[in-house]
């Protein structure tokens, strides 16, 4: 195949036709056209065909209207990655409502802000997760699907419902909302560096335009493989590339090395969900075998690009690109294939407008480095704000320009290269953590006064967690007992790895915690271990 350097030959900035963007339409359109035709593969075997998917989502989708959704209403889906969750998903597009998936690691405070942001009645989630809501206030929501059985909750003023719910009469439906490309599509949950995580408000163009930037080198009835979680928008996109291009996603929880290649071959898939920092750097670490271009991918969207990956790629016969993208946006910036510009993200894709600027939105010079902003030609093909927060949006939007909060600098040739995150985000083994989230964690800790959440350098990659704390006078915080109190009442992925105990927290002069001065420190010999001290933590299993 080799590695020939070219532009990506699909970015095209025209706005599709209502049966080419959203998801109603085209899963009407697919289904008429091409009944027989796989749609998904699931991990335990299953499949759907485009016309058992659309089956399946009509009756699902009346079952919803019966429970009083209509379009522009939330439904919050809280589910592990498989049939259910990708149903919901369609069912609430497929009545114009708007799409809330919730990752299944939340519990306590944070779980109680997102369901109380999306302000939805209903809730569609898997068994073992409901009990999680007794105690919380969540004056919004009142009806509650269980998908399994076995679910509890004494939670008052909700109803509790089986399955059978979401199992409604096709025949009663109504379809006569007018959904468009401006419409609300989902909320999806981004980490939050001075607050609260924030809801972002995507419109069907941007998922769309998300989709087909990032994975537009699927053809007609090609296969991708989803590792990626559905409440992220790196699964939601490549899903939304397939049904775009009538073809097939293979949807499994997780990547896994070890499964990686099998799954690919028996996916026949041509693509897979991006592979972002460590992904690709295992699979490359893996034994080589005589086979091992003995596979169907034809392209991968990987973040970001070195002589390692370049290597990878030719090993296995691939094609590469890479790029930058966040929830809020719709993957601005783009490399040509099989870049050899190591470490770029890209340049500006066609009708997008891209600067490097200071803190007062003043261009800075080639070279030197700037928040990202970005502006695209076309209505509704990025966010449209954060949910119930004007506030943070108008501070995002200023000038007419989305700001990204991240830091890059620009090369002679206009390539833009990734330096730091403005914000206070930590980033974990794909996670982004709002450090703000983990820092109330520890607060409620009832020997903690202080405390800074930063992220430090991982053995692996990207960061780790820690928390540097102080203690309230007359008190001694115990490491292991605070991360035994946090286990609990956060995110596994929040659980901070290193807790370091220091007497005072340096401040600013308008008395701000300076947590560059423990970024910079790193790991310091008394700071204390949780994974040394036997305390290792891993996704809940569901």
């Amino acid at each position: 195949m080799g590695l020939e350097v070219r532009r990506p030959p699909w970015l095209d900035p025209a706005v599709p036709a209502r049966e080419d963007c959203v998801l109603k339409a085209m899963l009407d359109t697919r289904a008429a056209r091409h009944p027989e035709r796989r749609f998904a593969l699931f991990e335990d075997g299953s499949t759907w065909t485009y016309g058992e998917c659309l089956s399946e989502v009509r009756a699902a989708a009346a079952g919803l209207q019966r429970l009083g959704v209509r379009k522009g209403d939330r439904v919050i889906a809280w589910l592990p990655t498989g049939r259910p969750l990708v149903l919901t998903w369609f069912a609430t597009n497929y009545l114009g409502a708007v799409f809330v998936p919730l990752n299944t690691a939340y519990r306590g405070d944070v779980l109680a802000h997102v369901v109380n942001a999306a302000a939805a009645s209903v809730m569609v989630a898997h068994h073992s997760l409901v009990e999680r809501l007794d105690g919380l206030q969540l004056p919004h929501l009142r009806q509650v699907v269980a998908i399994g059985a076995g679910a509890r909750m004494a939670q008052s003023g909700l109803t509790l419902l089986d399955a059978s719910a979401l199992q409604g009469d096709a025949a009663q439906l109504d379809e006569s909302a007018d959904i468009n490309h401006w419409d609300i599509q989902s909320i999806i949950y981004t980490s939050g560096t001075t607050g609260h995580s924030k809801g972002v408000l995507s419109p069907y163009l941007q998922l769309y335009l998300t989709g087909m930037t990032v994975y537009g080198y699927m053809g007609d009835g090609e296969a991708i493989l989803v590792n990626l979680p559905l409440f992220h928008v790196g699964g939601t996109s490549p899903t939304y590339a397939a049904l775009v291009r009538g073809g097939s996603i293979y949807l499994v929880d997780g990547f896994s090395t070890a499964k990686f290649w099998d799954q690919v071959r028996q996916g026949r898939c041509v693509t897979t969900s991006g592979l972002i920092g460590v992904m690709a750097a295992f699979l490359a670490k893996s034994e080589p075998r005589p086979d091992d271009r003995d596979n169907p991918l034809q392209c991968l969207t990987m973040f970001p690009v070195s002589a390692e990956t370049v290597a990878f790629a030719d090993r296995f016969g691939f094609d590469y690109l890479t790029g930058f993208n966040m929830t809020e946006v719709s993957a601005p910036l783009v490399t040509d294939l099989n870049t050899q510009v190591f470490g770029s993200c890209g340049k500006p894709r066609t009708g997008i407008q891209a600067r490097l600027v200071d803190d007062h939105d003043i261009e800075v010079p080639r070279g030197e480095i700037g928040e990202l902003i970005v502006r695209s030609d076309q209505p509704w093909s990025m966010n449209a704000g954060y949910n119930g927060q004007p506030e943070a949006t108008a501070a995002a939007w200023r000038n007419g320009w989305f700001h990204t909060g991240d830091l890059f600098r620009q090369d002679g040739d206009g390539n833009h290269f990734f330096v730091d995150r403005k914000k206070d985000t930590i980033r974990r083994r794909g996670e982004n953590i709002s450090s703000f989230e983990v820092e109330n964690g520890v607060r409620q800790y009832p020997d903690v006064d202080e405390v800074a959440a930063v992220g430090v350098e991982s053995e692996i990659a990207e960061q780790e967690v820690m928390v540097v704390v102080t203690s309230k006078p007359g008190c001694t915080v115990d490491p292991r007992a605070l991360t035994e109190f946090l286990i609990p009442r956060l995110p596994y992925f929040m659980v901070p790895r290193y807790v370091r105990v220091v007497a005072q927290i340096p401040k600013t002069e308008t008395n701000k915690i300076r947590k560059i001065y423990f970024r910079d420190q790193g790991i310091t010999p008394d700071t204390w271990d949780r994974e040394r001290a036997g305390i290792k933590l891993h996704r809940d299993k569901l």
